[in-house]
């Protein structure tokens, strides 16, 4: 036993209950934002008419079926008369997982110290108690924290060597959203270095095919459409958003469907892009174990944050126990910048404290937009770093080389 270390994990703990604590709290009290009323109105239309039909009538409802069926049930529940006579409502519920879920995921990153990958006292309670954690789990009302979580356990289970299990939680975190579907090169490359993928494949297979199986056999065309096919909103973010600023008219569209060619065949390069940096770094980190393997799945998720054609502020919240365990000063960094663009997004689309629920509009747009280059421009100069040190220690590995050389001659 080390009770220093012990004293710590209490200390980190006792920081991620109250977190909890007062996102719980924030999610009874209000309503959150346009994606929790917009999911109560996917609840009651998955409830009444199903899955086929709310793909098919709804561009909008780009989640996979596990996301669905969960929506469905707890629009059922906040309907009974307990439920109402509690006070518990459709928004509360909606970000409960969430809630519980980044809890969790703190009691996960305490395990990281039983295989030397402990992360500083400092930085894992920042992480604990963030404020971005605290308003996107706490207020906005969707589910990536959820995603989150499955996603660190599937890296903790290859830290493990366990493949069956992180094939498991890994398809698992792609039934909450996609997006982790990114960083499939990086899982399949690692295991299969070790001639251990067949366990991760077909776990991961397996999983996917039975909660994905009312789409794949009943409506494949509508489910690729809305789900594999969404690629988020232009002009929100990053370079789209720089495209848009400029005032020119075929730019000018934010949306993520009906884009103008330009805008397509842009977004189609920055795709392009992201991919072919993905799969490269997954790539030269085939080999990479322990932390570094880790360091390998940030460095993907900067590559898509930093080309990613659009991103939701609620996003924020998906790299950020990659980077804490990259650099927890870069971590701090992303905190600070990430956390000053999300409240003045909560506070402008609330029409200011105290917030109940936060409507984003096409007149208050422009007032929050221009805040995410702030975590944008963070994020560009943090993944620059590493490349500068890089290219240093190439060129004194060079220099030794030369050195070496003459002194031979």
């Amino acid at each position: 036993m080390n009770p220093a270390r012990d004293l710590r994990a209490i200390f980190i703990v006792a920081l991620a209950l109250i977190a909890m604590t007062l996102k719980l709290a924030i999610a009874y009290n209000t309503i959150g934002t346009n994606d929790a009323v917009t999911f109560y109105g996917f609840a009651k239309v998955l409830n009444e008419h199903g899955l086929r039909w709310t793909y098919e009538h709804s561009r909008y409802f780009n989640h996979p079926p596990l996301t669905a069926y969960f929506l469905r049930g707890i629009f059922v529940l906040t309907e009974q008369p307990l439920a109402q006579d509690l006070g518990i409502h459709f928004p509360f519920l909606l970000r409960l997982p969430g809630i519980i879920a980044d809890l969790l995921t703190v009691l996960v990153l305490l395990q990281f110290r039983k295989l030397n990958l402990a992360i500083p006292t400092w930085a894992l309670g920042l992480f604990a108690i963030s404020p971005v954690s605290l308003m996107v789990s706490g207020f906005h009302g969707n589910t990536d924290s959820v995603m989150v979580l499955l996603l660190v356990c599937a890296v903790w289970m290859c830290l493990r060597n366990q493949p069956a299990l992180a094939g498991l939680f890994f398809a698992l975190s792609c039934q909450i959203k996609i997006a982790p579907l990114l960083l499939l090169p990086a899982f399949v490359l690692f295991w299969w270095s070790q001639n251990r993928s067949r366990d991760f494949l077909i776990v991961g297979a397996i999983t996917t095919c039975v909660l994905w199986v009312q789409p794949l056999l009943n409506f494949p065309g509508l489910f690729a459409k809305n789900v594999l096919g969404y690629g988020s909103y232009w002009g929100m973010w990053g370079i789209t958003y720089l495209f848009r600023a400029t005032g020119a008219k075929e730019f000018s569209r934010v949306s993520f469907i009906d884009l103008d060619p330009g805008q397509t065949l842009i977004m189609t390069i920055l795709k392009m892009i992201i991919i072919a940096v993905v799969v490269w770094i997954a790539w030269q980190n085939r080999n990479s174990r322990g932390r570094s393997f880790v360091n390998s799945l940030a460095y993907a998720w900067l590559a898509f944050f930093v080309f990613a054609p659009g991103v939701c502020p609620q996003y924020l919240v998906w790299l950020a126990p990659f980077i804490l365990m990259l650099s927890p000063s870069f971590y701090t960094a992303v905190v600070i910048s990430s956390s000053v663009f999300l409240f003045v997004f909560y506070n402008v689309t609330s029409g200011g404290l105290p917030w109940s629920v936060a409507i984003s509009t096409d007149e208050l747009r422009e007032s929050w937009i221009p805040l995410s280059l702030f975590p944008w421009l963070t994020l560009i100069a943090g993944s620059i770093v590493p490349l500068i040190n890089a290219s240093k220690q190439r060129l004194s590995r060079l220099h030794f080389w030369r050195a070496s050389a003459v002194t031979n001659v």
